[in-house]
């Protein structure tokens, strides 16, 4: 694959057909108590800490500047999956390649976590223009991404610049509702190499959803559980089908002082799980 190797960060490759359930099973049982605990103290409101969102809005700029790098050329438009020189063949069998990126030494989020997983895919007989239009099927997302995706649509649109908003739900013991709103980007190099580049604007943890009670918790009344999500995506056209790419960037609450133990190998696979999620999603609407 025509791919280049992103600077500082240590990636982890997994391989999505070697899952361990037990080990997941394990993880629910040990953290749920805890998790449910945490969730329902009141130390678990709480605001989103400037001196994280300084540093992640830092990290994001390094981020995008390597995939404007990238994407500015055909020779390179994807990042490089891993060091193994199956990566095209196991892609062409149908496997995913998940990678938790791992940000370099000396970036700190205090009070604050931050995660970034890039994952990627081959949709054989698909194209370029199949996910553009896939991509910008907003009122279909409800459908393409059930269950997660309750609502979507277009806000604003003027050209290839748009903002959306949608309702997300995420059950993961806990289940939790957001209203979501995004500032997206769409990019093409050329017709058979395009990008999308997604940043979050708003995030309202929604409480009582669907009943009359329900409202948009007030920042001071937020457990964290989401406070910046962008996503990007890149794909190249080639070898009779498409490469897709997904890169999620994400900042949650930290885990209070004790509980790491038992609860951050859950949260750390909220993301992961998300990012597998939408990305077998997209590759099976594309097969239809």
């Amino acid at each position: 694959m025509h791919c280049t190797k992103p600077p500082a960060g240590r990636m982890v490759t997994f391989m999505t057909r070697c899952p361990n359930p037990n080990a997941h099973f394990i993880s629910i049982l040990s953290g749920l108590a805890i998790l449910l605990s945490v969730a329902a103290a009141p130390v678990t409101i709480v605001a989103e800490p400037t001196q994280a969102a300084a540093a992640y809005t830092s990290y994001i700029g390094a981020v995008e500047s390597r995939l404007a790098r990238q994407h500015s050329s055909q020779n390179g438009f994807l990042a490089i999956l891993s060091s193994d020189p199956q990566a095209e063949t196991r892609l062409r069998r149908g496997e995913f390649i998940l990678e938790k990126i791992t940000p370099a030494s000396g970036t700190t989020m205090p009070g604050a976590m931050l995660h970034h997983w890039r994952g990627t895919a081959f949709v054989p007989g698909a194209r370029a223009a199949d996910f553009e239009r896939l991509m910008q099927d907003f009122n279909n997302y409800p459908q393409i991404y059930s269950p997660q995706v309750l609502q979507a649509r277009i806000l604003t649109k003027q050209g290839d610049h748009l903002q959306a908003k949608m309702r997300v739900r995420q059950r993961h013991v806990l289940t939790v509702v957001m209203d979501t709103t995004y500032d997206i980007t769409f990019g093409r190099l050329d017709p058979r190499h395009g990008y999308s580049i997604s940043r979050s604007i708003q995030i309202s943890e929604i409480d009582a959803p669907g009943t009359s009670a329900e409202r948009p918790l007030k920042a001071s009344e937020e457990h964290g559980f989401l406070w910046r999500l962008n996503t990007y995506w890149s794909y190249e056209e080639r070898d009779g089908g498409l490469y897709m790419q997904i890169e999620s960037v994400t900042l949650t609450r930290s885990i209070p002082i004790g509980l790491g133990w038992a609860v951050t190998p859950f949260v750390e696979s909220v993301p992961r799980e998300s990012l597998e999620f939408t990305l077998r999603a997209t590759s099976s609407a594309l097969h239809k």
